[in-house]
């Protein structure tokens, strides 16, 4: 898989063939989440918008935004709710405001209730708009409204006095005279330049004049994430990560998953491949520990990586398979009568094809076999961490049989050396599969399972067959 690239047939093979595994995880990330959602309680959230009147740039919005959750506005807003331990830069995490379409700025609060964070809005706007009102000059006075239009009412009146005054000196006959009309001028430029801007500050008091659009909503759900919305995330990302950690060690695996790269890993020719029905073999009694019973109940007792089993071919056609390897072994050694079958250790499979291979060999229930000519095997088990082969006794070779997908390069080397210090030449190569469904046995045939005992790490426990 290091060479291919990741497609949907490759997440669909994890699906089917880790799915007890997956679900594991799914639920352990499920208890994770609501683990996370004990830890931090649930948060409600409620918005209060304020009404800005008159003509606003955007700039200006963002400003009176920063304002709305400035310190000064939460400090105040801290002291009004009387909430001891709870100050302006405890609210700023729990208080926020953003412009909105139609000159409105939206405050919204959080916390653990419904009605304090309804009561946290009311009274983060309501700071907003008195201390807005106080930076352009505004008086909470209710008579402070009728301010400005007394103030023009003086300056006409005070431009009238002027012009009487200037109309009552003594025209132009004295230099005392000249100067007082001079100075009422002045006086009378004065006054119409601070009505003038008076006149251009109304447009910027207008501004001033925010109001609070009614008191915020009472939340009636929570606010993200909710406990559904974190269990449901935990499951989702455990899963995720299951998923990819399969494909990350799937790409990053060194087994050899083709016949031609098991042998030329191992030196040797390739004489066939060969299959076993798909059932589950029987558990070993080291694999019955308290470890072995989780994996199998996870279903990662076997790789989910090895190719699928294929259609049976029944019997007859399995029956073929094995007889045609065993016709190369009798054209590879025309004068040799025995041969040894190496085996891996755990290696299910490759251990029920090599034992039908030698139940096949050494069959005598059908007409002729003992004139076909084919070599007498002996089976062994050999361990691929410490590889170590019987020295040659009578045997003229080593057939190595194994399942596709089960071990690398360098555990294959390693075996080949093995088979070469014992002084046996690797004759061929079998590569043993499974297939879908098991067969109806023939009457009067010997099982297949019937194989010889294995040797376990090099010593035979079973003779030849």
């Amino acid at each position: 898989m290091s060479d291919d690239t990741i497609r949907l047939v490759t997440i669909g093979r994890i699906l089917r063939r880790r799915r007890r595994l997956l679900a594991a995880l799914a639920v352990l990330g499920a208890l994770v989440g609501y683990g996370a959602s004990v830890l931090f309680p649930p948060r409600y959230t409620t918005s209060a918008s304020v009404l800005l009147p008159g003509q606003w740039e955007e700039r200006e919005l963002l400003t009176q935004a920063e304002i709305a959750t400035s310190s000064v506005v939460l400090d105040r807003a801290a002291a009004a709710l009387g909430r001891p331990g709870v100050g302006g830069s405890e609210l700023r995490d729990r208080v926020s405001a953003k412009a909105a379409d139609g000159n409105i700025i939206k405050i919204s609060g959080t916390a653990d209730t419904p009605e304090r964070a309804q009561r946290l809005s009311d009274q983060v706007a309501g700071q907003f708009v008195t201390f807005a009102a106080r930076l352009a000059g505004d008086n909470p006075d209710p008579g402070a409204a009728d301010a400005p239009e007394e103030l023009r009412k003086t300056v006409v009146q005070t431009d009238r006095r002027i012009t009487d005054l200037a109309e009552a000196a003594d025209p132009g006959r004295t230099v005392e005279s000249v100067q007082a009309r001079t100075e009422l001028e002045k006086l009378r430029a004065a006054l119409l330049d601070a009505m003038k801007k008076l006149d251009e500050a109304d447009p910027a008091t207008s501004k001033a004049g925010m109001v609070v659009m009614g008191p915020a909503a009472r939340p009636t759900g929570e606010a993200a994430p909710t406990r559904a919305q974190l269990i449901v995330a935990g499951a989702a990302l455990f899963f995720l990560l299951a998923v990819i950690g399969h494909l990350t060690a799937a790409r990053m695996s060194r087994r050899l998953r083709t016949a031609p790269e098991i042998a030329a890993a191992l030196g040797s020719a390739l004489l066939g491949t060969v299959d076993v029905p798909g059932e589950r073999p029987a558990h070993r009694p080291e694999e019955r520990g308290p470890r072995a019973r989780i994996r199998r109940l996870l279903g990662v007792d076997t790789p989910w990586d090895v190719p699928p089993p294929q259609p049976s071919g029944g019997e007859a056609g399995r029956r073929i398979r094995y007889r045609r390897v065993c016709a190369r072994l009798r054209e590879e050694l025309p004068a040799s009568r025995r041969l040894l079958v190496v085996v891996p250790d755990g290696d299910e499979v490759a251990g029920r094809a090599a034992g039908q291979l030698v139940a096949e060999a050494g069959s005598d229930s059908s007409p002729g076999s003992s004139s076909r000519g084919y070599p007498v095997l002996r089976v062994v088990g050999v361990s691929v961490s410490g590889p170590l082969v019987p020295d040659r006794d009578t045997e003229s070779g080593a057939l190595v049989v194994l399942s596709a997908g089960s071990r690398t390069a360098g555990e294959l080397a390693g075996i080949a050396e093995a088979c070469a210090d014992a002084g046996h030449e690797v004759v061929g190569v079998v590569v043993a599969g499974t297939t879908r469904g098991r067969p109806t046995r023939s009457a009067g045939r010997p099982p297949y399972e019937a194989a010889p005992a294995f040797a376990a790490h090099g010593h035979t426990t079973g003779g030849s067959v």
